[in-house]
């Protein structure tokens, strides 16, 4: 696999990941703000991955945390609709702008729950190429205390929430969560509404595993469903079906281009993103480092 450059590495540092110098930055005038997305089910988006809540009479069921220094208002704005305690936690995959905040859950008496590469990642010493940076191991609090392999299912405040792993797509532990009666899907970091994605090629993350978990999902949802991306804003099936076919657009047209061996450099000049930049370029990755990310994962393949 091809080096990432370093224009990657600053493109990524500036935008919505957890990196140590995300950590270092002031949080304090961060606000969580709450949407209402269906009778007992809420988006609260703050700083990092955005949070999904289902809250009713058997308690609060949290999706990611993001921060540690923002748990409090995270915590505040839950107890501007709900007064119950928080009971669980399901991190959509191990990135610390969904997980910071495990930690101060997990000393609160909140179950932590995860697939179960989420944990062995958690557990030990990672490496994010893409940032030439290596990540600590979290701390024993803050790791899931119930894992799962391929689906588990939660019977809370009148609805079936089920949660199935994705085959590798933004990393090799992710989950998506469907309310089935609310009529609702987090789709955590395997869709970035209006954005291009960030797949973690070194989490064993890529870009077929993207598209097959939008085909899921768009198998999953109808006209009505509310879809809860992992950054962006509350989308519905047509936008996840826009994004879906982004992706695989620029996947067949940066494979066409790697063929005859030619350099990250050459693809990127071909411009295999031009249609769809004005929507999807404006986001923390530019057009040139998406492709740049997709050539380095078909180019393990």
């Amino acid at each position: 696999m091809p080096p990432v450059r370093s224009s990657l590495v600053l493109a990524l540092a500036l935008g919505a990941l957890n990196l140590p110098l995300q950590a270092q930055q002031n949080l304090d005038t961060v606000q969580v703000t709450t949407t209402a997305v269906a009778p007992g089910v809420y988006l609260l988006q703050g700083a990092g991955g955005n949070i999904g809540v289902s809250a009713g009479s058997d308690g609060v069921f949290l999706i990611d945390d993001q921060y540690a220094p923002l748990t409090d208002k995270i915590t505040a704005a839950i107890r501007g609709f709900s007064a119950a305690p928080i009971r669980f936690v399901i991190n959509t995959h191990w990135h610390g702008d969904h997980t910071g905040g495990n930690e101060n859950l997990g000393k609160a008496g909140t179950l932590i729950v995860a697939h179960e590469n989420v944990r062995r990642r958690m557990s030990v010493e990672q490496f994010l190429a893409a940032f030439k940076m290596r990540v600590p191991p979290s701390s024993p609090a803050a790791l899931p205390v119930i894992t799962f392999t391929d689906t588990v299912t939660f019977y809370l405040n009148g609805d079936s929430i089920v949660v199935f792993h994705a085959a590798p797509a933004h990393t090799d532990g992710d989950a998506i969560i469907h309310w089935r009666h609310a009529n609702v899907i987090h789709a955590g970091d395997t869709y970035f509404n209006g954005m291009y994605p960030f797949i973690d090629v070194s989490s064993g993350g890529g870009i077929e595993g993207m598209v097959a978990a939008a085909d899921r999902m768009l198998a999953t949802a109808d006209a009505n469903t509310k879809i809860i991306p992992g950054h962006g804003s509350l989308a519905t099936r047509a936008d996840l079906q826009a994004y879906r076919d982004m992706l695989v657009a620029v996947r067949d047209r940066v494979r066409r281009a790697m063929a005859g061996g030619r350099t990250v450099e050459q693809v990127q000049a071909a411009k295999p993103t031009a249609e769809f930049d004005a929507v999807w370029g404006k986001g923390f990755l530019s057009p040139d480092t998406f492709v740049e990310i997709v050539y380095s994962d078909l180019s393990r393949r």
